[in-house]
């Protein structure tokens, strides 16, 4: 096993730990979840959606959060991709073409490139023309060199 900031090299989580932290991780995504889909779209007479700073601060990080979720790395990997999810919802149309974009882009096998048609599955039912906007930012990065 990796390195990692919790643990040293040699030294292996005890499997109870290991589930602990997947079940916090798992409640801490619901909680998001929540937040995120609760906020609805306001009207003119409604006050504007309550931020969530987590999703806010990790807005500059797509690039980076989708590098790591095509590590495919064990179990994280799937709790990365539905927080990907999350902040592409959170942050749309923005950040969820941003994210279609990196996935696409970076993905080097077709494991990693599931990912993009996986997250597109996701976001496609609730965010209006993801493809066409995914596509036109494909192409303008293409065009930027």
């Amino acid at each position: 096993m990796p390195a990692s900031v919790i643990t040293p090299p040699g030294l292996t989580l005890h499997d109870g730990v290991r589930e602990a932290c997947d079940r916090v991780i798992q409640l801490l995504l619901l909680n998001l979840q929540k937040l995120v889909y609760n906020r609805g779209a306001p009207s003119l007479a409604d006050s504007p959606p309550r931020p969530v700073p987590f999703l806010d601060a990790l807005r500059a990080h797509v690039r980076e959060l989708c590098v790591e979720t095509l590590r495919l790395e064990r179990k994280r990997f799937l709790w990365q991709h539905q927080l990907l999810g999350l902040l592409a919802v959170y942050s749309a149309p923005h950040c969820a073409t941003d994210a279609l974009f990196f996935l696409l882009t970076l993905a080097r096998t077709q494991e990693e490139l599931a990912l993009a048609t996986q997250l597109y599955a996701v976001l496609s039912s609730c965010l209006l023309d993801l493809l066409p906007a995914t596509v036109k930012t494909c192409v303008c990065q293409i065009h930027a060199g």
